[in-house]
């Protein structure tokens, strides 16, 4: 029989310049006493990370940012992504629109994911800002991969520690005249050819040195070395495992509302229940390292 699932603890320590406040036991911290728009401190910043690294997604109320402003925060962890494969914001490539239009039929994120792990270097985190959201609906979900990992077996957790994985960009390269057809953030233009890398399946944190399970659904392919139809048994257990309630947060938005999510050691999905309203977001992505 599995231990039960390890909570986070309940009552933070180590901020002197920030509140932090867990909504979950899983993972999820609101922060607090920080206004995002400015040139914050180097203090600050320090204690907004270890945030990030203890609770893996948090979030910031009532923050009142400009595109630039937001790049500008989005810097202070390191270089920005610009989307190999969606239209940017006109006039800031950096930033994703992520915008579900009140006659749209989908949205974008609406499968549980880690962003773009068919680069090489997929990104360390991302900065969504809600600039328009509905009267209700439209949550975001966030899942632990270090509680996916370790709430395995010990014998499952030896098989998968060898295996890489082959990630693709198929799911939206290949579709994305299907895709744009029902949703108001578009794919670039024509079709485009599909890129593939390889990651391990058990991800080493490069800042915690946690190990966390790093397979997702749309992107991870199969497994290097297999055929789709000899991984998919495997890589479907996962995916159910990932998904576990226990191992999630949901976090309701408001106009103003920011997460910031670790991309390497968490999933998200985008709930699409607001049909008839308008939602816009705005994404700043970190550029990350290679996965071990």
């Amino acid at each position: 029989m599995l231990n039960p699932v390890p909570t986070l603890s309940k009552v933070p320590e180590g901020y002197r310049h920030i509140g932090v406040t867990p909504i979950c036991g899983a993972l999820g911290a609101e922060v607090d006493g920080v206004d995002l728009s400015t040139d914050v401190s180097d203090d600050v910043l320090a204690e907004i990370r270890k945030a990030l690294n203890e609770y893996l997604v948090i979030f910031f109320r009532g923050q009142d940012m400009t595109p630039d402003q937001q790049k500008a925060f989005g810097r202070r962890f390191g270089t920005l992504n610009i989307h190999p494969v969606y239209e940017p914001l006109p006039g800031h490539p950096e930033i994703l629109q992520v915008v579900k239009e009140a006659n749209a039929i989908n949205n974008i994120g609406d499968t549980w994911h880690s962003d773009a792990t068919f680069l090489p270097e997929p990104p360390m985190g991302s900065i969504l800002y809600a600039r328009e959201v509905p009267p209700f609906g439209g949550d975001t979900l966030f899942a632990n991969l270090y509680l996916a990992y370790e709430m395995l077996t010990e014998g499952m957790r030896h098989m998968l520690s060898s295996l890489n994985a082959v990630h693709s960009d198929a799911f939206l390269t290949q579709v994305n005249a299907e895709r744009n057809a029902t949703r108001s953030t578009k794919l670039r233009g024509g079709q485009m050819e599909a890129k593939e890398t390889i990651h391990p399946v058990v991800r080493t944190h490069p800042e915690t040195g946690r190990k966390c399970l790093y397979v997702n659904e749309p992107f991870t392919v199969r497994f290097d070395g297999m055929s789709a139809e000899e991984s998919r048994p495997i890589l479907d257990y996962l995916l159910a495992h990932i998904k576990r309630p226990e191992f999630t947060c949901r976090f309701r938005w408001q106009a103003g509302s920011i997460a910031f999510w670790d991309n390497r050691c968490t999933h998200h999905y985008a709930l699409n229940d607001y049909h008839g309203y308008r939602r816009e977001m705005h994404r700043v992505t970190v550029n990350g390292d290679r996965p071990y």
